[in-house]
């Protein structure tokens, strides 16, 4: 089958793309409005792209012709926090990313408890085994939609206790989640470990 894409629309091609680019790791993002509200959304379109210092990126699209609201919020106060969720929070992450007015909290919404930020203003979620919060230090935008990917560095790891063994992420002990296409997740399956090859350290002699 050949399909070219000139022949898309935004639409079909994003159905098409979150189809092939599986699974995704989920940035679920809470950001705070000009007023105070505090945002939740999940963002699958997400990856590292420095270890040093660490920076994040997430993809974030227009719908209509407007800019979700954590775009919006991260750009106008430059901190956020990006958590890892696992599979127990699964139904909150998909619930989450219903589209409400920018002065509903989404995390008021499905009553999810907060902790207070250590370097950023921003709240982070209690029940994440993982947070990290962040600062916001470049957007670029892509494409006829003007998708914006917002890269941030991470300023503090919060990590529950138990899942950092030999400064590694017990994964199977995280059990995330990821997305693929449409309303749906996946959680880890089977877990291949293969012999380590040969790698120069990333640290500069």
């Amino acid at each position: 089958m050949r399909i070219d894409p000139a022949y898309l629309d935004a639409e079909t091609a994003y159905r098409l793309i979150t189809g092939v680019v599986v699974p995704r790791p989920i940035a679920w993002v809470t950001s705070l409005s000009g007023s105070g509200v505090l945002n939740l959304a999940p963002f699958s379109a997400f990856t590292f792209v420095s270890p040093k210092p660490p920076m994040l990126a997430i993809s974030v699209g227009r719908k209509g012709g407007i800019y979700k609201d954590t775009a919006q919020n991260i750009l106008n106060n430059e901190e956020y926090v990006v958590h890892i969720a696992d599979s127990s929070l699964m139904t909150a992450v998909h619930e989450s990313s219903t589209e409400h007015p920018p002065d509903v909290s989404e995390v008021e919404e499905l009553r999810l408890s907060t902790l207070p930020g250590e370097r950023v203003k921003v709240p982070r979620l209690a029940a994440a085994p993982i947070a990290m919060e962040c600062r916001f230090r470049q957007c670029l935008e892509f494409g006829e939609t003007r998708s914006r990917l917002i890269v941030g560095e991470v300023l503090v790891f919060h990590i529950r206790d138990g899942l950092v063994h030999n400064g590694k992420i017990e994964t199977e002990a995280l059990d995330p989640i990821a997305r693929i296409a449409g309303p749906r997740y996946a959680k880890l399956g089977e877990i291949v470990t293969l012999k380590p090859v040969f790698q120069t350290s990333k640290t500069e002699s």
